[in-house]
């Protein structure tokens, strides 16, 4: 059976440690090498990344890499308080599931 990988920054990994599941604490900076290891990890299907750690990264090489992967990347919103992610990061969800873009409109 596949790993569920989650990515958290620092005032995420609490919550996340309690559980007992496999945690990385990151910065954004670490989070590409992070991500890309992940991938390559045979023993992980699923990486639950905070939104935060995915913001700066470039969006088309994330997306080539998820794509060739057979795992899936979800995207974690940060915790109350923070900044929420991005409304296109809801739609390449939406994307991925169906295989076809959809627009979404508010």
């Amino acid at each position: 059976m596949k790993e569920i990988l989650f990515l958290t920054m620092q005032d995420s990994a609490p919550g996340f440690a309690l559980t007992g599941v496999r945690q990385q604490t990151l910065t954004p900076a670490q989070a590409w090498s992070t991500i890309e290891q992940a991938c390559a990890d045979p023993e992980v299907g699923v990486i639950a990344a905070d939104a935060r750690l995915l913001e700066k990264l470039d969006q088309i090489r994330l997306r080539e890499l998820t794509n060739r992967w057979a795992g899936v990347l979800v995207t974690l919103p940060p915790p109350a308080g923070k900044r929420t992610p991005p409304s296109d990061e809801l739609q390449r969800l939406v994307q991925r599931a169906l295989g076809y873009h959809v627009r979404l409109q508010q």
